[in-house]
């Protein structure tokens, strides 16, 4: 989490269980992103692109990015913040 500060504002963690997914949706902010336990797969939409995010993972989504995302088979934890360029929008 210390990590994640130095870089971003209003950091929380979170995590969920197995296969839980993520609609397509975007943030009106840069995501910062680090997996800490388990995985989780992100589908960007417009790229068509898949991302698997392990255990000390870190994920960089620019404003209004489109994905989705799937919790791996062991759940996940992540910790998250926006991007200071994005914190003052």
């Amino acid at each position: 989490m210390a990590r994640l500060r130095a870089e971003a504002d209003g950091c929380y963690a979170w995590s969920n269980g197995p296969g839980d997914r993520y609609a397509a949706h975007s943030h009106s902010y840069e995501k910062i992103l680090y997996c800490t336990r388990g995985s989780i797969t992100f589908v960007l939409v417009a790229e068509n692109r898949s991302l698997e995010l392990r255990a000390g993972d870190r994920m960089v989504l620019p404003e209004g990015t489109s994905h989705s995302a799937t919790v791996g088979p062991d759940g996940c934890a992540c910790i998250e913040g926006r991007g200071r360029k994005m914190a003052a929008t």
